[in-house]
């Protein structure tokens, strides 16, 4: 039976800015005073993850994804609010949770330029006293991200996909129960993205470590999360099943439909807006609830050879939910 190894009660993380108006008048007078202003990156977010969970943790930039997950991690402390990750408060650093966690950010690297990968995974060896076993969880981890090859060429020389990778191998040396990815596939090809894709899937499966993921490519997410939260300006606008992210706010289908003569784009306006035409193939977008109908009444009247009906996409689908939340929120504020 799972238990809870993440929970999150009203947390908040508020930074403190100082304010400087342009010029060289302005720049003399922060001097003596500055004028300081607040910004809430979150704003109280609540949710818990049970142990083995791999949970996709998603929202615009800006919205307090990776705040949270620093917050989480121990690397910053919130202004307020409670979390336990694995029954630890994380800011509070003890060394028994540090060497049960471990965090891979995008867009921060935690090997040495200079050396070889190796080198670096020697050092987090000594660092997490991995013991015996550390040549053999080495091979394992390389053999299955396809890097046992590049393991001895400095990191400074591998190619962005290679560097990512070995992130994921040191973040995963000494076998953390709890694992936060913030954007472990940005800027990587669709093969290396893939390659993460299987791996983190696999490993999820094989050693039951639960899972945190931030990204914003929605193949990451289709593939690997069952469960959503979506946070938007510093709260939680959504936390449920991905697949009931699409049946409450996946309002539209897609119909497609191939024909065996062409066909004039007038007679197909009726069945609803035209995303795409091109004579001999046409894809309509339906209301969900019409879809049906409007396909028998197509294939009724028009000369098909092949029908395909499709699910709005899932990146459509949560850019509709930002929206409507802002809209929300601006009514809210007027």
């Amino acid at each position: 039976m799972s238990s809870t190894i993440i929970k999150v009660t009203d947390l908040k993380k508020e930074f403190i800015i100082n304010k400087r108006e342009p010029g060289v008048a302005a720049a003399l007078k922060s001097l003596v005073s500055r004028e300081k202003t607040s910004v809430e990156a979150v704003k109280g977010v609540s949710f818990s993850i049970e142990e083995g969970e791999l949970v996709g943790f998603l929202g615009p930039n800006g919205a307090g994804k990776t705040t949270t997950l620093k917050m989480l991690s121990g690397i910053l402390h919130p202004s307020s609010g409670q979390a336990t990750v694995m029954g630890y408060t994380p800011w509070h650093r003890n060394s028994n949770y540090l060497r049960q966690m471990s965090i891979v950010m995008g867009q921060k690297m935690q090997l040495w330029w200079d050396l070889p990968a190796w080198e670096s995974l020697q050092l987090l060896r000594t660092v997490y006293d991995v013991g015996d076993g550390f040549e053999k969880r080495v091979a394992d981890l390389a053999d299955m991200l396809d890097i046992t090859q590049v393991l001895h060429t400095q990191v400074r020389r591998l190619s962005l996909g290679e560097r990512m990778k070995c992130e994921l191998l040191a973040a995963l040396l000494h076998s953390p129960k709890v694992l936060f990815l913030d954007e472990p596939t940005i800027g990587l090809d669709v093969v290396s993205q893939k390659r993460i894709r299987d791996f983190l899937k696999h490993y999820n499966t094989e050693t039951k470590s639960t899972i945190i993921l931030t990204s914003h490519y929605m193949q990451d997410v289709q593939e690997l999360c069952e469960r959503v939260v979506i946070i938007d300006h510093g709260q939680i606008v959504f936390d449920d099943k991905l697949q009931e992210l699409v049946d409450r706010h996946g309002q539209t289908r897609l119909l497609t439909l191939t024909f065996t003569k062409p066909v004039e784009l007038a007679d197909l306006q009726p069945y609803g807006q035209i995303k795409s035409y091109d004579g001999v193939r046409v894809t309509i977008e339906t209301q969900r609830a019409e879809t049906t109908r409007i396909a028998a009444a197509a294939l009724n009247s028009l000369p098909i050879a092949d029908i395909l009906i499709d699910e709005e996409e899932i990146e459509d689908i949560i850019r509709d939910l930002f929206l409507s939340t802002a809209d929300s929120t601006e009514t809210n504020q007027a």
